[in-house]
């Protein structure tokens, strides 16, 4: 049976991010894709213009209807931009004792508008961190997760120590994501218990990435419910963003979008 994953997120009317993205990616990597809408965004590649949250009634209600009728392999969260809307997932999955959940901490966008409110850190990293087998923030989010200044989160080992005070909010794994590290290659992080792993790529020249931290997570979470073990669904799950950024869209005024279906282009010879 094809493994049925979920995403909990906002929308992003540019479909390069958010549940746009997510249901791309979990369907490119063998998965069927489930959503609760969070958010709606008016955004294209160029900015992020305005957002509105979903009542938390609406979004308990998407949840028990997807939790009611499907057996969901793995669970992907992305923007859930208020305390409420936090505590709300949070208490709806850790009812229902999900073991396999990937946390994207989104914070803000390329264009600099803020996807979650500072109040609502705090909710994130106390209820929500604690059910997740992984976290997979990039540079700023590690930082802002570790209670660190964002500069303070500069190379490799710096990223290693704030994965490690993540660690401490009860979440099995962090990975921190390479792309704002710097050096020749994108080198993400895997932060664990039993010890650290790399996960490097080449690092692409290009300003069309719109969406990659959304795409990676959910390829992660699609490989879990697959059942591979952690550390081959993030290679697997790296394997695809690397190549879905490095046949990325030029599409739009501002930063494209990856290509969720890079494969079959290059296939058909589209």
């Amino acid at each position: 049976m094809i493994p049925q994953i979920l995403t909990i997120a906002g929308s992003d009317s540019g479909g390069g991010a958010g549940i746009q993205a997510d249901l791309k990616s979990i369907q490119a990597n063998g998965g069927y894709g489930l959503s609760v809408l969070t958010s709606i965004t008016a955004q294209n590649t160029r900015a992020v213009v305005e957002a509105h949250d979903l009542p938390a009634s609406l979004i308990e209600s998407q949840l028990e209807a997807v939790f009611d009728d499907f057996e969901i392999a793995a669970v992907k969260t992305g923007m859930l931009s208020s305390a409420e809307i936090v505590r709300t997932v949070a208490g709806a999955l850790a009812a229902r004792e999900i073991e396999t959940l990937v946390v994207d901490p989104v914070m803000i966008s390329k264009s600099g508008f803020a996807l979650l409110e500072p109040e609502a850190v705090a909710e994130l990293r106390d209820r929500l961190l604690p059910l997740a087998l992984l976290v997979t923030p990039n540079r700023h989010e590690t930082a802002k997760l570790a209670g660190l200044e964002s500069d303070e989160v500069a190379d490799e080992a710096t990223a290693v120590e704030a994965g490690r005070r993540i660690l401490r909010s009860g979440c099995r794994a962090v990975l921190v994501k390479g792309g704002h590290l710097g050096g020749n290659e994108s080198v993400d992080i895997l932060v664990a218990p039993d010890g650290i792993h790399r996960f490097p790529a080449d690092r692409i020249d290009t300003r069309h990435t719109h969406g990659t931290g959304c795409t990676y997570a959910s390829a992660i979470a699609t490989w879990l419910g697959r059942g591979l073990s952690l550390e081959e669904a993030i290679h697997r799950a790296k394997v695809y963003i690397t190549e879905a950024i490095r046949h990325a869209l030029p599409i739009g005024g501002g930063h494209g979008p990856t290509d969720h279906f890079w494969f079959l282009r290059k296939e058909s010879g589209i």
